[in-house]
């Protein structure tokens, strides 16, 4: 991503990270000199890293929260993850990133926490967002790849927490078409299904969700090579950036070109697909097959 300013660089996370450093500055009533002075650098530094267009390194950040007040050990360890995350897109060169999967989840969380808009494509799940805690934990548990109880149930509890996105003042404003497939896949079974259907039922009348199905009877369509999600960010020039995962590899798709080809094909495959109340009469009619 390009700013206006030459040459400089900003990513998703780096002006995510630096906005929070400012806002800790603002709130100790400190200045850029001061701040600068405090990590023995100059206020040209304070400035590149609250715009996000140099990577942090985690002793200045270090040096800062303490500077501002800021001793909790929970929101300091979040900052930091924030800027490991960003040093190693920037690695990455912007354009997309092979990573395992436990870290691929914490950078689109960190994502889907900047964001004012999702728009989410799924051919066989429930989008995250929507998802209920058993459906969650049905899902973790077929997966294989986690075996210890405890750590499933820090999953789903991470799952339940980034639904609070969805309420609040200023909440996600999500875009979700699903495949009928998803709809119709017993995961966890018949019960937790019907609960999960239901929820999907309560999620769509929020003013903020738009659900709609794509049924079989659709046919071809332009999404079918794999599910994604466009991640928008209400800040000026912010571009969207791409998340596409598969088994393997987690893609990121910053480029703001391939960016648009993914919204073309999300748009029409919107409008192959049923009205948000025609959505909700097949859902329901699912719900009540099971």
């Amino acid at each position: 991503m390009r700013s206006d300013q030459g040459n400089r660089t900003s990513t998703v996370l780096g002006r995510r990270l630096g906005g929070e450093l400012l806002r800790l500055r603002d709130a100790a009533g400190k200045t850029q000199q001061q701040a600068a002075q405090a990590i023995s650098a100059t206020s040209t530094k304070i400035v590149k890293m609250e715009r996000g267009w140099v990577p942090m390194r985690d002793p200045d950040i270090r040096v800062l929260c303490e500077f501002y007040g800021l001793d909790d050990p929970r929101p300091v360890g979040h900052l930091l993850d924030l800027a490991r995350l960003d040093r190693e897109r920037r690695k990455a060169k912007g354009w997309w990133q092979h990573s395992p999967n436990a870290g691929a989840l914490a950078e689109y969380i960190a994502m889907e926490d900047a964001a004012s808009r999702v728009r989410t494509w799924q051919l066989a799940l429930i989008p995250g967002l929507f998802q209920t805690a058993e459906y969650a934990r049905s899902l973790a548990v077929s997966d294989g790849v986690w075996e210890d109880p405890d750590e499933i149930e820090r999953i789903v509890e991470v799952r339940m927490k980034r639904q609070a996105r969805l309420l609040g003042d200023d909440p996600l404003h999500v875009y979700a078409v699903v495949w009928e497939a998803a709809l119709r896949q017993l995961i966890g079974g018949p019960d937790v299904m019907r609960a999960q259907l239901e929820r999907l039922i309560e999620v769509a009348q929020l003013p903020n969700v738009r659900l709609q199905v794509l049924p079989y009877r659709s046919g071809g369509h332009p999404c079918v090579g794999g599910a994604f999600n466009i991640v928008s960010f209400a800040e000026t020039e912010a571009i969207d950036v791409v998340h596409v995962d598969s088994i393997a590899s987690t893609v990121w798709v910053e480029n703001p070109d391939e960016g648009a080809a993914y919204s073309t094909f999300f748009d029409r495959t919107t409008r192959l697909s049923l009205a948000q109340h025609d959505s909700a009469a097949l859902i329901d009619s699912i719900r009540k097959e099971m």
